[in-house]
């Protein structure tokens, strides 16, 4: 299930993204007291970390809130405005500004690894397109915190584009396949361990000669080991570990200008065609 943000009224979303000050209705009497934007939000972020995505509607977040759907509308316009609001809260969980650490890529780490805590919080978020991004004050600050994170490493306008792009793409990857394995068997009904033991003892009957067709899997196969959580925890650490071996190697050429000169164009939050 793919989403698409940002498809409310442009207007309305980025002055409730930005905490606009409320224009007045003609006609529209003042809310009641008791209900606001932060706990529809909130209320929304609950429905989604709870029963998922397919489950979030104005209903049901009146519901969790004890109100009419109705209710809600004087408030926040409709779901399309809600879930723009609800992604950028999940993103403003990830911390900004000047990291302490000794390296950049200590800093672009623990940037990493709150991204893909934040994503495993909330896998909702990862069903939010990165067509359009949100372009809220949360998503911009992440990207702003990753580019600081990143500065350091002296890259080229060029190359900083296609390590953003990497490592956010990365990042995001990874937490949806843990997120899908972690979800798998309440909704297949069926356990992983079961479901490997089955396939296994079948494919060993179908291909007995399975590791002389395919050596390098099996060797491959033969180092891992521990629960299947450990497995994607390594996979994100080693993953991660390539990456920024690979771009602490992309040192900028003779003549490409130096990140944060004026002509500089910084990527757009979440968004890869902008830093493809």
């Amino acid at each position: 299930m793919t989403v698409y943000a940002g498809q409310g009224d442009a207007h309305r979303s980025l002055a409730l993204l930005w905490g606009a000050p409320e224009e007045p209705r003609a006609g529209r009497s003042g809310p009641k007291p008791g209900l606001s934007v932060d706990a529809i939000v909130s209320a929304g972020i609950a429905v989604a970390d709870a029963e998922g995505m397919a489950a979030l509607s104005m209903r049901a977040v009146a519901e969790r809130l004890g109100r009419t759907a109705m209710a809600l509308y004087t408030y926040v316009p409709g779901k399309a405005e809600l879930l723009d609001l609800m992604h950028d809260r999940a993103l403003a969980e990830i911390p900004t500004g000047q990291r302490a650490s000794d390296s950049w890529r200590d800093a672009v780490t623990a940037w990493a690894e709150e991204l893909y805590a934040c994503y495993l919080r909330h896998p909702w978020v990862l069903q939010v397109s990165q067509a359009r991004p949100v372009l809220g004050p949360a998503e911009l600050a992440a990207m702003e915190s990753l580019l600081g994170a990143l500065r350091p490493a002296g890259l080229s306008p060029l190359r900083l584009r296609g390590a953003v792009a990497a490592l956010w793409q990365f990042v995001r990857g990874l937490a949806a396949t843990t997120a899908d394995a972690r979800g798998a068997a309440a909704a297949t009904g069926v356990a992983d361990e079961e479901w490997w033991a089955g396939r296994s003892a079948r494919l060993a009957e179908l291909a007995p000669d399975f590791a002389e067709r395919f050596p390098l899997l099996v060797a491959l196969q033969s180092t891992g080991g521990g629960a299947p959580q450990d497995s994607h925890r390594e996979a994100f650490r080693s993953g991660l570990a390539v990456l920024l071996d690979g771009i602490a190697v992309r040192q900028p050429s003779a003549g490409e200008p130096s990140v944060g000169e004026p002509s500089a164009r910084q990527p757009s939050a979440e968004d890869p065609s902008e830093t493809a």
